[in-house]
């Protein structure tokens, strides 16, 4: 569905994020931006396996972003990153939302904040933005659009989607080893049984979401 857009708008924006569900660690959003120069650059993300985040195994998204030379361990929050290919061109920023800021904010409002963060600094010219879901941000002057199974209708959503899906679980990872005992390398902060349980006997930390239930009781 991405090419038809390339017939009105310049560019072309997909927004996803990961981790409203966890409660632990930030939320984050993605926002990738292909250019009108580069739609040719979709098929080629088609023919990779591009698609919802959610239906690739984690080995095959780590290979996705291996072939398009995105080095996880080097990419910092809010900084504009374009990857040079052969096939073309694309931006992306990932935006964040720390806990502090989603128990101030709700976690709705700061996942259409940290990506509306990632998508306007990339705007440069007409540009068409597609969100995932069903709730948009607003960007003056800039037509905006939240399409539901977005990330499975829209390469670029997807493509957002593995990023900010693979970028927050490394950074769980981290997250594991600085607060261990929690498990959070294995279930990213989201409140399965043994991470609830655990919140109980060792106690909240600073990661802990302290408005979402399961870590309020016991701040």
């Amino acid at each position: 569905m991405d090419l038809e857009f390339f017939n009105t708008y310049d560019e072309l924006i997909g927004c996803d994020e990961v981790g409203r569900g966890p409660i632990a660690g930030p939320v984050n959003g993605c926002a990738v931006k292909i250019t009108k120069l580069n739609s040719g650059l979709i098929n080629f993300l088609e023919s990779l396996g591009v698609t919802d985040s959610k239906k690739l195994t984690t080995k095959k998204r780590l290979i996705i972003l291996e072939k398009l030379s995105i080095d996880l361990k080097n990419l910092n929050i809010h900084e504009e990153y374009t990857i040079k290919l052969s096939e073309g061109e694309f931006s992306f920023i990932i935006g964040e939302h720390s806990p502090k800021d989603i128990d101030k904010m709700n976690i709705l409002q700061a996942s259409l904040s940290c990506m509306k963060n990632a998508s306007e600094p990339l705007i440069e010219k007409k540009s068409k933005i597609l969100i995932d879901g069903n709730k948009t941000f607003v960007i003056e002057n800039v037509d905006i659009e939240a399409i539901v199974k977005g990330d499975s209708k829209s390469t670029v959503i997807a493509l957002a989607s593995i990023i900010a899906k693979e970028y927050r679980d490394l950074l769980m990872q981290k997250f594991d080893i600085q607060y261990p005992g929690y498990g959070l390398a294995r279930h990213a902060g989201y409140p399965t049984k043994a991470h609830k349980e655990a919140v109980v006997n060792l106690g909240v930390t600073p990661i802990h979401r302290k408005s979402f239930k399961g870590v309020k009781e016991y701040v």
